[in-house]
């Protein structure tokens, strides 16, 4: 099938097209970090468990991280612009029916659903702006924007959230998508231009099949410590790395990974959404729970968090633009192993000043990690696999933030004494150290992937590839 070709679209539509992919990127980011807020009402309303609670945000997240590379490879079959209207119409479906769940079971099945359709959304966007924005400098600016409102709409969500669940409750959380989908649906139907990759890649529902029972056997071994689940996980690992690298076009293109910086992005997205989850997990409990904040109060004691974020995340996309990823990543690596230390060696929610402290660094690595992420994971990848390698990115933050809540909350309800919040900060400790853990794995690869020889590990993946597929499109030309 050939590509859909067109002319390089006016300035203003493609300022107009990256709006609207943000707007996606904005409400599919915002919903699940705003909902961290609402836990503890959830929790009163709907009488759930700390594992009921973890399930509520990791139903989203990885449904999210196990069908982003589907939607990614099908949007470049059958046309971005048609999945992208798909998945906002579906997202808006799951978001009003999340709005009116009776019970912790149908509010969780509805959070899946919700994610199914945010799984054609973030990738999808990325690719369209990646197939808008065909100068290098001119798509380094654009990512740099994508990245900055990754970092603003995940750190804002619980400023976001607080109001909404004081001023309405809970439920407003997900009434908030309904306008905004609706806007980005008419805006999508006029304005994007439609677009597919010039060889769509094949379907691999084996592939699909062996990841989703990766991933979700992995995060039910963690949240509710089952063994056996623990060894389903590793049998599917396996069947990944043995039937993926056998097929001509895996749903998982393992070729990718040779090159350091897009391993490097990928490890590091992981380890900094991990690093997010927990920490706004970890806090948001202990703001409410622990010292009696109503969720408003909860979102402006974070406040610093997302300022820091809004601040820095712009800033980063210009660093990269201009520097490339290292100088952002240093930086981000530092930042977010400095703030959860103070949390994790010096008790730092006990004292106002440590906790400003430390949201502030935190909130600037963050809002630093976001756009290098972004731009190492997709630079020098074929323009034709735009979409797959967009959403490995994407499903590299979501198994990270699903990882997060899992593992921290698990932790966390392994050393709660029921009936006891005074145990909170002592049970959290183990907790954050394991944040601290993730900031400081941030720092290392990130020092280690972005060097000379880092890019020249990613000029031979671009001509490898290359050379690869230049047989199956000549003889593909020659067949028609």
């Amino acid at each position: 099938m050939p590509e859909l070709t067109r002319a390089r679209l006016p300035r203003g539509r493609e300022l107009v097209v990256l709006a609207i992919c943000c707007m996606s990127l904005l409400i599919v980011s915002l919903d699940n970090t705003a909902l961290n807020v609402a836990l503890p009402s959830i929790r009163r309303d709907l009488d759930a468990s700390v594992s009921g609670l973890q399930w509520t945000i990791d139903a989203y997240t990885l449904v999210l991280a196990c069908l982003l590379m589907l939607a990614g490879s099908t949007a470049d079959r059958i046309g971005r612009r048609k999945v992208f209207v798909t998945g906002l119409a579906v997202f808006a479906l799951g978001s009003l029916l999340c709005s009116l769940a009776p019970s912790l079971e149908t509010l969780i099945a509805f959070r899946a659903v919700q994610a199914v359709g945010g799984s054609m959304l973030n990738p999808v966007a990325m690719s369209i702006i990646t197939n808008t924005f065909t100068e290098p400098a001119a798509r380094a600016r654009a990512i740099g924007v994508w990245g900055a409102v990754i970092g603003v709409s995940m750190a804002a969500g619980p400023l976001v959230g607080g109001l909404l669940v004081e001023s309405v409750g809970w439920r407003a959380i997900f009434w908030v998508n309904l306008p905004v989908a609706a806007l980005a649906l008419l805006l999508t139907l006029r304005y994007v231009p439609e677009s597919r990759a010039p060889r769509p890649r094949r379907a691999d529902p084996v592939g699909q099949l062996l990841v989703a029972v990766l991933l979700g056997s992995l995060t039910y071994a963690i949240i509710e410590t089952d063994p056996l689940f623990a060894g389903i996980a590793a049998a599917a690992l396996t069947g990944v790395l043995l039937y993926e690298p056998r097929r001509r076009e895996p749903l998982i293109d393992l070729r990718f990974f040779r090159s350091a910086p897009f391993s490097g992005a990928t490890v590091i997205a992981v380890c900094a959404f991990a690093a997010l989850g927990g920490f706004l997990f970890l806090n948001t409990l202990y703001l409410q729970d622990v010292r009696g904040l109503s969720p408003l109060e909860a979102g402006l004691c974070m406040l610093p968090l997302a300022a820091m974020t809004f601040v820095f995340a712009p800033l980063s996309g210009r660093l990269t633009a201009a520097r490339g990823p290292r100088p952002s990543l240093l930086l981000a690596g530092a930042a977010t192993t400095a703030g959860p230390l103070l949390f994790a060696a010096f008790e730092a929610e006990t004292s106002d000043p440590l906790l400003f402290t430390g949201y502030v660094l935190f909130g600037i690595g963050f809002g630093l990690v976001n756009a290098p992420i972004t731009n190492t994971a997709v630079s020098g990848m074929p323009r034709a696999q735009a979409g797959v390698a967009a959403a490995l990115a994407s499903t590299s933050r979501q198994v990270g933030q699903t990882l997060g809540v899992a593992v921290i909350g698990a932790v966390l309800a392994a050393g709660m004494r029921a009936g006891a919040p005074e145990a909170f900060v002592t049970a959290a400790r183990p907790g954050y150290w394991i944040v601290t853990g993730c900031g400081a794995a941030v720092l290392v690869v990130g020092a280690l992937t972005s060097g000379a020889w880092a890019r020249r590990t990613a000029e031979r993946t671009a001509r490898g590839l290359a050379e690869e597929e230049e047989p199956q499109r000549t003889a593909e030309a020659a067949s028609t």
